[in-house]
């Protein structure tokens, strides 16, 4: 019995093994699609001149909440390029962007699953709990089996460990939909689609918003990790910082993700209440909320 042991360790391998022998080829066309996105997405930010990218964020942030931010985003801007880490902030920030953008387009769909199925919902949870507990370097391990080195491997790790913040505030949202505003739009005759679509989905929003703001948060945590396995921008400057025990390199990488940071969390929080963006001002004691004025529509009649 002391010598008694499972080989879970073992299995897993063997597992690992299997995948990588029969959809080898499918995790090459995984790698070779993410690789021509990120590749794009990084070449746009990167080639044209860093003021014409300054001027373009700067003017979603003034859309979303005003000139405070439009001008808080161009100095933060500005401060990475008088850094000298531009071209490695706009990597990192085009890894940022497509590991988030598909997190969410899993993480919404899924969440709406959940929300409307409850079987779904008690499956769901025990991932999305292993998926949160699990410590980021282990997301390396395969993804590095699967899709060699360099950036994809690194969003593949990014867009797992960011994914379960958007399922849960997903469902979250959408259960917490009044019962009485969707009774109403069953009494009008809507279907299960147009409620989702026309009720629960915009009274949901902002707690949607808030998980898509928790994604791209957890995926700028992953960038250093990622940056360990070839993945470049400023993950790999802070790595290659701690190589070399350069504290000041260390420092300005540092300074640029969390700038980044500041910037893409302030424009989501500003898209996830949309009665504090330019021009709306703050709400009013005793206005109508959102759920008085989303009244579902009576169902077309045939």
């Amino acid at each position: 019995m002391e010598n008694f042991r499972i080989p879970l360790g073992d299995w897993v391998e063997a597992f690992v093994d299997f995948l990588g022998d029969v959809f080898g080829w499918l995790f090459d066309a995984i790698a070779t699609v993410l690789g021509v996105v990120y590749d794009g997405l990084a070449w746009l930010l990167v080639t044209p001149p860093f003021w014409v990218i300054i001027i373009v964020i700067a003017a979603v942030a003034y859309w979303v909440k005003g000139w405070k931010l439009a001008l808080g985003t161009a100095l933060g801007l500005l401060l990475i390029v008088l850094l000298d880490q531009w071209e490695t902030a706009m990597d990192t920030l085009a890894l940022v962007l497509v590991a988030s953008a598909i997190a969410t387009a899993i993480s919404i769909p899924v969440g709406i699953w959940a929300a409307r199925n409850d079987h779904v919902s008690r499956a769901v949870r025990p991932v999305l709990d292993f998926l949160q507990t699990m410590p980021a370097f282990v997301y390396l391990i395969p993804a590095i089996i699967f899709f060699g080195v360099g950036a994809v491997p690194g969003m593949i790790a990014t867009i797992l460990f960011a994914l379960a913040p958007g399922v849960r505030l997903t469902e979250l949202g959408i259960r917490g939909v009044d019962t009485e505003v969707v009774e109403a739009g069953n009494a009008f005759g809507a279907t299960p689609g147009r409620i989702l679509r026309q009720i629960q989905l915009p009274l949901a929003l902002p707690s949607i918003m808030a998980g898509v703001n928790q994604v791209i948060m957890l995926s700028l945590s992953m960038v250093v990790i990622a940056g360990m396995v070839g993945a470049g921008g400023l993950g790999g400057e802070i790595v290659r910082a701690i190589g070399r025990i350069d504290v000041g390199l260390g420092f300005e990488a540092g300074i640029s993700v969390v700038i980044l940071a500041m910037i893409l969390d302030r424009i989501t929080s500003a898209l996830a209440n949309p009665d504090r963006r330019r021009g709306v001002g703050k709400p009013v004691r005793g206005s109508s909320t959102s759920s008085e004025t989303a009244q579902p529509l009576p169902a077309a009649t045939a």
